[in-house]
């Protein structure tokens, strides 16, 4: 059991740690196309998505039944409906505690870069620049905050999602690594033109995304009774639950605000696709 978990948890960490590709984007002032930034969220969505209806729901039903042969029955099924829509609520509730303002699920990824590197100011617009600089570094240390109290579910399901196989752990932890680059995006942007300080914003971002392996290694210790047998049933069909928000609260949303509809569309589909080949081979 000890193997497996160490390989979940670096992959949570890879997952994680993606943010720090967007927090680079930040500082170097360099942001992602509306075309690329599309197609990365569609396609996340679109795994997280098929992932979910069609490997951890009706594995959760499965472990939940109790039929000789484990297929689902209707005790197991009605069970596993219930755990998937008490994830569902749990990553909701965490999402309306939120501010809106600040809400990552707000955030769709595009960041004027002219604004932040823009030329220098007169003296004049100094008491004007410092105000802008607090309002900026405020929010950019209240996203961090928000993103990191967000992660720690989303680690959790991650860590779960890994330690099931390897046809699961891969694209599962490459789609959450696709969406956590505009968070740290998100987060890198604000510190940076707040400082100045490559560095501190760097970091702050990074921050962030290591509340994904955080999350999987305190949801282990609180959790790790419950990690086989019925129970992991019910653990699976929750973070179903949890994915399928977080695909279409998060993913589709900001995909869309690109303006590639259609992009978002045939990446949404590609993900899926690419989802059941590789459930179909390994």
């Amino acid at each position: 059991m000890v193997v497996p978990v160490l390989v979940a948890f670096l992959l949570t960490l890879v997952a994680g740690g993606a943010t720090s590709i967007g927090a680079a984007l930040g500082v170097l002032g360099r942001g992602t196309s509306a075309r690329t930034l599309a197609g990365g969220l569609g396609l996340s969505a679109g795994v997280m998505l098929y992932v979910s209806f069609m490997e951890l729901l009706p594995e959760g039903a499965a472990a939940l039944s109790d039929s000789a042969d484990g297929s689902p029955t209707g005790r197991g099924s009605a069970l596993a409906v219930a755990a998937f829509f008490g994830g569902i609520a749990l990553i909701a509730l965490l999402d309306r505690l939120v501010p809106e303002p600040v809400n990552p699920h707000e955030f769709s990824g595009r960041v004027d870069h002219a604004d932040v590197h823009g030329p220098s100011r007169e003296p004049a617009e100094q008491a004007a620049d410092r105000a802008l600089r607090a309002r900026l570094l405020r929010t950019g240390t209240v996203m961090a905050m928000v993103l990191a109290l967000h992660n720690v579910p989303e680690g959790f399901a991650t860590f779960v999602a890994a330690l099931q196989a390897p046809e699961i752990a891969i694209p599962v932890v490459a789609a959450i690594a696709l969406h956590n680059i505009p968070e740290g995006l998100a987060v890198a942007v604000p510190v940076h033109r707040a400082t100045d300080s490559r560095a501190k914003a760097f970091w702050l971002a990074t921050m962030t995304g290591l509340a994904e392996p955080a999350g999987a290694v305190v949801g282990y210790l609180l959790l790790s009774p419950l990690l086989e047998g019925p129970a992991m049933g019910a653990v699976l069909a929750g973070v179903a639950g949890v994915m399928v928000f977080v695909s279409l609260d998060e993913l589709l949303p900001a995909a869309e605000e690109t303006g590639e509809h259609h992009t978002v569309i045939y990446s949404l589909i590609a993900g899926m696709a690419l989802m059941a080949v590789t459930l179909i081979v390994l």
